[in-house]
Protein backbone atom coordinates (compact mmCIF):
# COMPACT_ATOMS: atom_id res chain seq x y z
CA UNK A 1 0.00 0.00 0.00
CA UNK A 2 1.21 3.40 -0.50
CA UNK A 3 0.60 6.62 1.20
CA UNK A 4 -1.79 9.39 0.51
CA UNK A 5 0.47 11.73 -1.39
CA UNK A 6 -0.09 15.36 -1.64
CA UNK A 7 -2.08 17.31 -4.99
CA UNK A 8 0.31 18.37 -7.54
CA UNK A 9 1.34 21.68 -7.03
CA UNK A 10 -0.16 22.08 -3.64
CA UNK A 11 0.83 24.15 -1.01
CA UNK A 12 2.10 21.41 2.29
CA UNK A 13 1.43 23.49 5.60
CA UNK A 14 4.04 24.72 7.43
CA UNK A 15 3.17 22.83 10.51
CA UNK A 16 4.69 24.06 13.67
CA UNK A 17 5.34 22.45 17.11
CA UNK A 18 2.13 24.06 19.31
CA UNK A 19 2.98 26.28 22.00
CA UNK A 20 0.74 27.32 25.49
CA UNK A 21 -0.33 30.31 24.13
CA UNK A 22 -1.98 28.78 20.99
CA UNK A 23 -4.56 27.06 23.47
CA UNK A 24 -6.98 29.27 23.24
CA UNK A 25 -7.50 29.31 19.66
CA UNK A 26 -7.70 25.32 19.57
CA UNK A 27 -10.10 24.98 21.75
CA UNK A 28 -11.47 27.83 19.58
CA UNK A 29 -11.24 25.42 16.58
CA UNK A 30 -12.37 22.54 18.07
CA UNK A 31 -15.72 23.70 19.49
CA UNK A 32 -16.01 24.70 15.78
CA UNK A 33 -15.13 22.20 13.88
CA UNK A 34 -15.38 18.96 16.23
CA UNK A 35 -19.06 20.22 17.91
CA UNK A 36 -20.09 16.65 19.02
CA UNK A 37 -16.58 15.77 20.87
CA UNK A 38 -16.03 18.24 23.24
CA UNK A 39 -13.05 18.66 25.77
CA UNK A 40 -11.67 20.12 27.83
CA UNK A 41 -8.61 23.01 27.57
CA UNK A 42 -6.37 21.51 29.96
CA UNK A 43 -6.99 17.69 28.71
CA UNK A 44 -6.25 18.74 25.21
CA UNK A 45 -2.44 20.67 27.18
CA UNK A 46 -1.63 17.74 28.84
CA UNK A 47 -1.33 16.23 25.36
CA UNK A 48 0.74 18.85 24.72
CA UNK A 49 2.81 19.05 27.64
CA UNK A 50 3.36 15.03 27.36
CA UNK A 51 4.04 15.31 23.59
CA UNK A 52 5.30 18.15 22.28
CA UNK A 53 6.46 16.71 19.16
CA UNK A 54 2.97 15.30 18.01
CA UNK A 55 1.39 18.23 19.04
CA UNK A 56 1.09 20.64 15.79
CA UNK A 57 -0.63 23.92 14.57
CA UNK A 58 -0.71 24.89 11.02
CA UNK A 59 -0.77 28.72 11.01
CA UNK A 60 -3.27 30.79 8.74
CA UNK A 61 -1.93 33.68 6.66
CA UNK A 62 -2.25 36.11 9.50
CA UNK A 63 0.50 33.59 11.20
CA UNK A 64 -3.12 32.73 13.44
CA UNK A 65 -3.66 29.02 14.22
CA UNK A 66 -6.11 27.85 11.17
CA UNK A 67 -5.57 24.06 12.01
CA UNK A 68 -4.16 21.94 14.89
CA UNK A 69 -3.02 18.00 15.58
CA UNK A 70 -3.21 16.28 19.04
CA UNK A 71 -1.20 13.04 18.54
CA UNK A 72 0.94 11.26 20.93
CA UNK A 73 2.50 7.31 21.28
CA UNK A 74 -0.18 4.82 22.41
CA UNK A 75 -1.42 1.57 22.79
CA UNK A 76 -3.12 0.08 19.60
CA UNK A 77 -5.68 -1.90 21.83
CA UNK A 78 -6.61 0.28 23.81
CA UNK A 79 -6.74 3.83 22.87
CA UNK A 80 -8.15 6.30 25.28
CA UNK A 81 -11.46 8.02 26.07
CA UNK A 82 -12.61 11.37 24.93
CA UNK A 83 -11.52 14.24 27.28
CA UNK A 84 -9.96 12.12 29.73
CA UNK A 85 -6.48 12.54 31.22
CA UNK A 86 -3.51 10.40 29.71
CA UNK A 87 -1.03 11.35 33.09
CA UNK A 88 1.68 9.84 31.24
CA UNK A 89 2.37 8.19 28.18
CA UNK A 90 2.58 4.13 28.15
CA UNK A 91 6.38 2.89 28.13
CA UNK A 92 4.83 0.06 25.95
CA UNK A 93 3.40 1.61 22.99
CA UNK A 94 3.08 0.38 19.74
CA UNK A 95 1.43 2.78 17.81
CA UNK A 96 1.27 6.89 17.20
CA UNK A 97 -2.42 7.73 17.97
CA UNK A 98 -3.52 10.50 16.39
CA UNK A 99 -6.01 12.34 18.68
CA UNK A 100 -7.02 14.63 16.76
CA UNK A 101 -6.49 17.07 13.57
CA UNK A 102 -8.55 19.85 12.67
CA UNK A 103 -8.37 22.54 9.69
CA UNK A 104 -9.96 25.15 9.03
CA UNK A 105 -12.20 24.84 5.66
CA UNK A 106 -10.29 27.97 4.24
CA UNK A 107 -7.30 26.19 4.64
CA UNK A 108 -8.04 22.66 3.23
CA UNK A 109 -7.78 21.39 0.24
CA UNK A 110 -3.52 21.97 0.16
CA UNK A 111 -2.19 19.06 1.33
CA UNK A 112 -2.12 20.07 4.77
CA UNK A 113 -3.04 16.80 6.39
CA UNK A 114 -1.05 14.92 3.81
CA UNK A 115 1.77 16.70 5.41
CA UNK A 116 0.63 16.35 8.99
CA UNK A 117 0.29 12.22 8.18
CA UNK A 118 4.01 12.44 7.37
CA UNK A 119 5.12 14.09 10.14
CA UNK A 120 3.09 12.04 12.44
CA UNK A 121 4.72 8.85 10.27
CA UNK A 122 8.00 9.73 11.20
CA UNK A 123 7.52 10.17 14.54
CA UNK A 124 5.77 6.69 14.60
CA UNK A 125 9.10 4.76 12.76
CA UNK A 126 11.28 7.33 15.06
CA UNK A 127 10.14 5.17 17.86
CA UNK A 128 10.13 1.98 15.84
CA UNK A 129 6.06 2.20 15.59
CA UNK A 130 4.27 -0.01 12.69
CA UNK A 131 0.74 2.09 12.33
CA UNK A 132 -0.60 5.35 13.29
CA UNK A 133 -3.98 4.73 14.93
CA UNK A 134 -7.70 7.07 15.37
CA UNK A 135 -11.10 7.36 16.47
CA UNK A 136 -12.99 8.13 13.43
CA UNK A 137 -15.85 10.67 14.84
CA UNK A 138 -18.73 13.18 13.46
CA UNK A 139 -18.63 11.56 10.07
CA UNK A 140 -15.32 11.30 9.48
CA UNK A 141 -14.47 8.11 7.92
CA UNK A 142 -15.13 8.50 4.32
CA UNK A 143 -12.52 11.12 4.65
CA UNK A 144 -9.91 8.29 6.81
CA UNK A 145 -10.62 5.37 4.55
CA UNK A 146 -9.98 7.72 1.58
CA UNK A 147 -6.18 8.06 3.77
CA UNK A 148 -5.54 4.81 3.66
CA UNK A 149 -6.98 3.69 7.03
CA UNK A 150 -9.44 1.00 8.18
CA UNK A 151 -11.09 0.03 11.13
CA UNK A 152 -9.88 -1.89 14.23
CA UNK A 153 -11.57 -4.57 16.08
CA UNK A 154 -11.80 -5.51 19.46
CA UNK A 155 -11.64 -2.01 20.92
CA UNK A 156 -13.33 -1.49 24.28
CA UNK A 157 -16.84 -0.36 23.52
CA UNK A 158 -17.04 1.73 26.36
CA UNK A 159 -14.01 4.00 24.98
CA UNK A 160 -15.15 3.89 21.26
CA UNK A 161 -18.56 5.43 22.66
CA UNK A 162 -17.25 8.47 24.10
CA UNK A 163 -16.57 9.69 20.79
CA UNK A 164 -20.18 9.49 19.70
CA UNK A 165 -22.47 7.15 18.26
CA UNK A 166 -20.73 7.02 14.53
CA UNK A 167 -16.87 6.06 16.24
CA UNK A 168 -15.07 4.10 14.46
CA UNK A 169 -11.36 3.09 15.98
CA UNK A 170 -9.09 2.87 12.42
CA UNK A 171 -5.45 2.15 11.80
CA UNK A 172 -3.24 2.44 9.54
CA UNK A 173 0.17 0.18 8.63
CA UNK A 174 3.10 2.43 7.75
CA UNK A 175 4.78 0.40 4.31
CA UNK A 176 7.81 -0.70 4.94
CA UNK A 177 7.24 -1.77 8.55
CA UNK A 178 6.80 -5.45 10.01
CA UNK A 179 3.21 -6.17 11.11
CA UNK A 180 2.58 -7.70 14.66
Amino acid sequence: MSLPTSPPGSPAGPWRPMQAHDLPAVMALATAIHPGCPERADVLDERRRLCPSGCLILPDAQGRPGGYVLSHPWRAACPPALDTYLHRLPGQADCWYLHDIAITPSLRGHGAMHAALRILTRHALNHGMNQITLMAAEGARPVWTHMGFTPMHGIPPDITATYGADACPMHRAIPGTIQA
